[in-house]
C-alpha cells in the first residue's frame, strides 16, 4: 500500500439536508481527502440534482444512484411494501455494480438500507458500519406509539440488524456507554464525532444568558427545559434563556405562555446562521435531551468556553462532560435537578469561569485532527490485515 492512497467509499442516503450526520460525514471526508490524500467517493440514494448542504472538497467524487426511497413517505402501507422491495432490489444491483467498478479498500456504511446486503458484495473491500444514534433509540417509538405490533416488529428488526452487524469488519459507535449496550458484538470500536468548527473566539461569560440549541422535537426535551426555566427565572430575575433550532416552535410557545414565563426573557428562536456568535454571547449552556447519539452541540458550546448543565441521558453527556469539572450532570428528565444546576452556575461566577476554562481545554480531545487520527489508525489496521 506504500505510496498508493487508500480508496474509501461512504454510503449514505443524502447530503442535501442540514443534519448532524451530514455535517460530520462531510467534515471527515474532506479531511481524509485534503490532509491524508485518500481517494474518496460518496454514494447517495436520494436528492439527485439538489445541491449538497455542506461544502465538499473538489477532490471527492459524489455518485447519486437516484433510488428515491423518499417516495415511500407518500405511499399507502400496502403499496409501501411493494415499492420498498422493488427499490431495495434496484439499490442492491446498482450499489454492487458501483463497488465492483471502484474496488475500494474500505466501504463505510451509515447503516441504512444497505446494511441488509453490503457484506455480501464481493468487491474486496473491508466493510465498516457507523452508528450515529444509541442502541436504545435506534428504533425509538414514542410511548403513545408503542403498540405490541410495533414492539414485536422492533424486536425482530433489532435481531436482524445484530445479525448483519456481526458480519462487518468493524462496527463504530460514538460512546463507550453505547458500546456496552451491544453485548452480542465483538467487532466494536469507539470513535466520537469530531468538533464541527474551531471557534475564533470564546465567551467572556459576562452576558446574563443561558443558551440551548437543537431541533424543536420531543427528543431534545425543550418542554422539560421550559419547566425548569419557570423555576430559574423567579430566582434569577436578570437572566434570560435563548433556544435556537429548526422545527415547529408553536407547542413550545404555547407552553411558555401556560407556564407564565416572562417572554421578554425567554426567547424561542429559529436556526442561527452564526451559532458560534450566539454561544459566545451566552454564559451557560443547557442540554435537556431525553436521549442522544452523542451531543455535538455540547462539544461546540464547551469549545466556546461555556460551562454546561446537562441531563445525564443516554448516550453522550457522560462521555463528554467531566461532572463538577467542566459542567454539571443531573438526573435524566429531573426538571428540579436541571433548575438547581442552572441556578448554581448562574449564582456562582467563579465556578462558572473555572468550569468554562476547563470545558474549552477538555473538548480539544474531539478536534478533527485527533478524531481523524483514530480513523486513520483503524483504516490502516483493517487494510494491513487484508494484505
Amino acid at each position: 500500500m506504500t505510496g498508493v492512497p487508500l480508496k474509501i467509499v461512504y454510503v449514505t442516503p443524502a447530503l442535501y439536508m442540514a443534519g448532524g450526520v451530514e455535517r460530520v460525514l462531510t467534515l471527515k471526508a474532506n479531511y481524509f481527502a485534503d490532509h491524508f490524500g485518500y481517494d474518496i467517493t460518496v454514494i447517495l440514494t436520494e436528492g439527485k440534482g439538489k445541491p449538497l448542504f455542506y461544502p465538499m472538497s473538489d477532490k471527492i467524487k459524489v455518485v447519486n444512484l437516484d433510488i428515491n426511497f423518499e417516495d415511500l413517505w407518500t405511499c399507502s402501507f400496502a403499496k409501501k411494501i411493494f415499492v420498498y422491495l422493488k427499490k431495495q432490489r434496484q439499490y442492491k444491483k446498482l450499489l454492487t455494480a458501483e463497488l465492483m467498478h471502484i474496488h475500494p479498500d474500505l466501504t463505510i456504511s451509515l447503516l441504512r438500507r444497505e446494511i441488509n446486503f453490503i457484506t455480501d458484495i464481493p468487491d474486496g473491500s473491508k466493510k465498516i458500519g457507523e452508528m450515529h444514534v444509541n442502541r436504545a433509540n435506534y428504533r425509538n417509538f414514542e410511548a403513545n406509539e408503542a403498540t405490541w405490533i410495533k414492539q414485536l416488529f422492533a424486536k425482530w428488526w433489532m435481531n436482524n440488524l445484530v445479525k448483519h452487524l456481526k458480519n462487518l469488519d468493524k462496527f463504530v459507535v460514538l460512546t463507550y456507554e453505547d458500546k456496552d449496550a451491544w453485548k452480542e458484538l465483538s467487532n466494536i470500536e469507539v470513535i466520537p464525532d469530531p468538533l464541527s468548527f474551531n471557534p475564533h473566539m470564546s465567551s467572556p461569560l459576562v452576558e446574563k444568558r443561558v443558551i440551548g440549541v437543537g431541533r424543536y422535537v420531543y427528543q431534545k426535551g425543550f418542554d422539560l427545559l421550559l419547566k425548569a426555566w419557570a423555576q430559574v427565572e423567579k430566582e434569577c430575575p436578570d437572566w434570560e434563556l435563548a433556544i435556537y433550532g429548526e422545527g415547529d416552535r408553536t407547542p413550545y410557545q404555547k407552553q411558555a405562555k401556560e407556564l407564565n414565563l416572562d417572554l421578554t426573557r425567554c426567547h424561542l428562536e429559529g436556526r442561527s446562521s452564526d451559532i458560534e456568535k450566539e454561544y459566545c454571547r451566552s454564559s451557560v449552556f443547557v442540554f435537556s435531551s431525553r436521549f442522544e447519539g452523542f451531543g455535538m452541540v455540547l462539544v461546540e458550546a464547551m469549545a466556546c468556553g461555556l460551562p454546561v448543565v446537562s441531563f445525564d441521558c443516554a448516550c453522550g453527556p457522560k462521555d463528554i462532560i467531566k461532572n463538577g469539572e467542566d459542567g454539571l450532570l443531573v438526573e435524566n428528565e429531573n426538571v428540579s435537578a436541571l433548575a438547581e444546576g442552572l441556578s448554581s452556575l448562574i449564582n456562582n461566577t467563579e465556578q462558572r469561569k473555572i468550569m468554562g476554562k476547563n470545558a474549552q481545554h477538555n473538548v480539544q480531545r474531539f478536534n478533527i485532527h485527533q478524531i481523524a487520527d483514530k480513523w486513520n489508525q483503524l483504516f490502516k489496521r483493517l487494510v494491513s490485515h487484508s494484505s
